[in-house]
């Protein structure tokens, strides 16, 4: 049965593999799989869609964000050539006919088996390490003691520029296929690409790529054309093609453009045969070719295969975590390190939304992932781009789009201040104080050190405040929905408040030989810390801003949203706080804001839409930021519980919202138990405890940065590895293995057993205090930690 099985699906017994045994999940269960530049995304329909570089910019084929019927993709379809019986061996489109069904959905990959009578399939699916396209595996079996003849169909709606095409008869007459019948390869090219530039060619433009699609049984027949596939009021339930059991051989720069191959086999009782398919989009026509040429064999496809598992097993073994809590175990050995990489920095896209582009604020704080996995060059790459897309005068853009190169000027308070703050953990994981000179580009020009990219990105914000000394919130700060609060310049950021007191404070205490600059700041800190609080208690909380008008968001005189979780625990995080405030704020949020689903991000939720608000208050009562569980907050309020409050704490918040617990209820919770959600529904909602917003959300990173510093107490600084040695009440111990500066730390937490006397050895050697010595590069350093009973 696996592990934390739910009646849809379970865990494999090592964890690495998500094994749907039911393909009517009550929203589509997915995986993403890129390699940084080609792309696809699979439910466990066989449904989804593929790109290269930017998911929605540069889509290879169509698809439609319908997440109740997700029933468009690319397709196989099997036919008995003597009976004219066919199904797919995927749910979608017509494999309700199937007499069983698995899906295995694994780090890199996604296999689909079937069964229909005696005849067995499975579909492998997976983006190879270093080529632009993905290939499948398809396998057939045949059980039975009669020969079967069957025929194969492919099928898939070329796209190849900007999703969705939402002028497709417009769209379709730029759009040219012809079949290279030497090689049995379909190819698509598009002499239109609307790519969002600055230039006057905007819509002036080929697409400069040619689609593929190829097997390695050589085709009978293909057909580019949908009229052709489907027939006329057709439907992919029921092809016109696939029922006559034939494909009409249409190319051309005509019609609907598809991908179609048919190819014909026959398999002898006990026989099997295997078929690889390659789908992609390369530089050039050769280029295409000669891709379809390398994975001609299953047994290329195979090594290829082995690459990328490889690959991912020497990522996920940088960080190993072992607790007496399976769930807690499942997600912290690969999942959300899986999902942060490839959901977000990778692929950048999802189900529940089709990206693409890059955050200023997002891919930066999703980097922090590598850090925990022994790759810190992988967060200083992610720093350099993002500091490339700062302007001279230090403000960022909010957004950009790879392959356009263009992006939104930001008008929020906070995306520039978390370049400094990204620095900074990549600094105290590190110690590489040399980055801070790296030269640097703006994107208007010129280029500067990285310590100079990040004090403009602090002069800009010490410059944003009020006559009162508060942040000024502008369009939002790190709450887009709140883009109507400072629209006009004038209202006010509680949260900007501490954030910017807590980069203030650390990168003052960093040792940069700049002791004007650590002077200035610490005074900016203390005035801040001043104006908060003595105009930001609210009595028993800190309010969250201030409107342009000079109303208040986030306090008990509020007709909605009260109390907002972010002011409170940044308070915490950020020492804004004295100790009896920091109780009291923290006391307030775990009485009006924390639920059985985890912690809301405010209370209670706008029953109106607030146009002095903004977006945040149309939403549905307990839905997203309205009073749902914003799963990226809901992170911080795990650090502020250890903070104040130790591992029990902590390790009970954390619980709240883990996805394979919630996922125990799978019909009520909806979304993959395997991965994070960006939101789970608030006690307010119609239906409480839904999780949506799954894949491409920050919440990952966060997640496992608030087990490994929240939990288990292991932090980075700048005198090394800090272990605050603590254990929920119900563990006996716990151990993490984490590289460090070039070393590994095996560490152990337990409890004294005996008279066993409280104490940390390093190496076997006593050592007091709780930072842990920095080890040489390339050693492995044991610690056992053990704590009172």
């Amino acid at each position: 049965m696996g592990q934390l099985a739910n009646g849809y699906g379970s865990f494999s017994d090592d964890g690495k593999e998500y094994v749907i045994t039911r393909a009517d999940t009550p929203m589509p269960w997915i995986n993403v799989l890129s390699n940084g530049d080609y792309g696809m995304v699979l439910s466990q329909t066989g449904s989804g869609y593929s790109w290269r570089t930017h998911a929605s910019l540069n889509r290879i084929t169509r698809w439609d964000q319908d997440l109740i019927r997700d029933d468009w993709g690319k397709y196989l379809y099997l036919r008995d050539a003597e009976s004219g019986a066919f199904w797919s061996p995927t749910w979608q489109p017509c494999g309700t006919t199937l007499d069983g069904y698995r899906v295995r959905h694994g780090m890199g990959y996604s296999v689909i088996e079937a069964q229909r009578e005696a005849l067995s399939s499975s579909v492998t699916y997976f983006v190879p390490l270093d080529a632009s396209c993905e290939l499948w595996l398809l396998r057939l079996e045949n059980h039975g003691d009669t020969p079967r003849h069957l025929q194969v169909f492919t099928y898939l709606e070329w796209l190849l520029g900007a999703a969705p095409d939402w002028h497709r008869e417009f769209h379709r007459t730029f759009i040219e296929t012809h079949y290279h019948a030497a090689s049995g390869t379909l190819l698509a090219t598009k002499c239109l690409w609307e790519l969002p530039t600055e230039s006057a060619s905007h819509w002036n433009r080929s697409w400069p790529y040619v689609a593929f699609l190829s097997a390695s049984l050589p085709p009978v027949r293909f057909s580019a054309d949908k009229r052709d596939f489907l027939g006329r009021n057709g439907s992919l339930h029921a092809p016109a093609a696939v029922q006559r059991g034939q494909l009409g051989n249409y190319a051309g720069r005509w019609g609907d453009p598809i991908g179609s191959l048919q190819l014909d086999l026959t398999l002898a009782p006990g026989e099997a045969c295997e078929i690889v398919f390659v789908l992609g989009a390369a530089d050039d026509q050769e280029q295409a070719l000669a891709l379809a040429a390398r994975f001609k064999t299953p047994e290329s496809l195979r090594t290829a295969l082995q690459s990328v598992r490889d690959q991912w097993d020497g990522i996920l073994d940088q960080l190993v975590i072992e607790t007496p809590d399976p769930a807690l175990n499942l997600m912290a050995n690969g999942w959300l390190q899986y999902q942060a990489i490839v959901g977000r920095l990778l692929g950048r896209t999802a189900y529940y939304q089709t990206g693409g582009a890059y955050g200023f604020r997002d891919q930066l704080q999703d980097s922090l992932v590598w850090l925990l996995m022994g790759r810190p060059e992988a967060t200083l790459d992610q720093i350099r781009l993002h500091a490339a897309h700062q302007f001279q005068d230090g403000i960022v853009l909010h957004w950009w789009h790879p392959l356009a190169e263009t992006g939104m000027r930001s008008d929020y308070s906070d995306d520039l201040l978390w370049l400094p703050f990204v620095v900074l953990h990549y600094l105290y994981e590190t110690g590489d104080w040399g980055c801070l000179d790296d030269s640097m580009p703006f994107y208007d020009a010129g280029a500067a050190s990285l310590k100079d990219h990040c004090l403009r990105a602090f002069d800009v914000a010490l410059r944003r405040r009020s006559a009162r000394g508060l942040p000024l919130i502008l369009k939002g700060d790190w709450n887009d929905g709140l883009n109507a609060v400072g629209a006009f310049g004038r209202g006010e950021s509680v949260w900007m408040g501490h954030f910017l007191h807590f980069l203030l404070c650390a990168w003052a205490d960093l040792p940069l030989d700049d002791t004007e600059t650590q002077a200035r700041f610490r005074r900016e800190a203390e005035r801040l810390r001043a104006a908060v609080n003595q105009h930001a208690w609210d009595g028993e909380w800190y309010w969250r801003a201030s409107k342009d008008g000079g109303g208040l968001v986030g306090s008990s005189q509020s007709s909605g949203g009260q109390i907002f979780l972010n002011a409170q625990t940044w308070a915490v995080l950020a020492g804004t706080a004295p100790p009896d405030r920091a109780q009291q704020a923290m006391a307030a949020a775990r009485k009006r804001l924390y639920s059985n689903y985890g912690p809301l991000l405010l209370a209670p939720a706008y029953a109106e839409p607030d146009p002095e608000i903004g977006y945040l208050s149309r939403y549905a009562p307990g839905i997203r930021e309205n009073g749902g569980v914003y799963c990226h907050a809901a992170c911080w309020a795990v650090l502020a519980e250890r903070t104040l409050n130790g591992a029990q704490a902590a390790y009970d918040l954390w619980r709240r919202f883990c996805p394979p617990l919630r996922g125990q209820s799978p019909d009520h919770y909806l979304a993959e138990p395997y991965v994070m959600p960006g939101n789970v529904s608030g006690p307010e909602a119609e239906i409480p405890g839904q999780g949506g917003w799954t894949w491409y959300t920050g919440s990952a990173a966060w997640y496992l940065r608030a087990l490994v510093e929240g939990v288990l107490g292991v932090t980075a600084q700048i005198d090394g590895l800090m272990v605050r040695a603590d254990l929920p009440d119900d563990w006996e111990r716990f151990r993490i293995k984490r590289a460090f500066r070039g070393a590994v730390y095996d560490i152990t937490v337990r409890r004294a057993v005996g008279d066993e006397q409280p104490g940390c050895r390093v190496d076997g050697d006593l050592r007091p205090g709780d930072v842990l010595p920095v080890a040489p590069p390339g050693t492995v350093q044991t610690v056992c930690i053990v704590v009172s009973k």
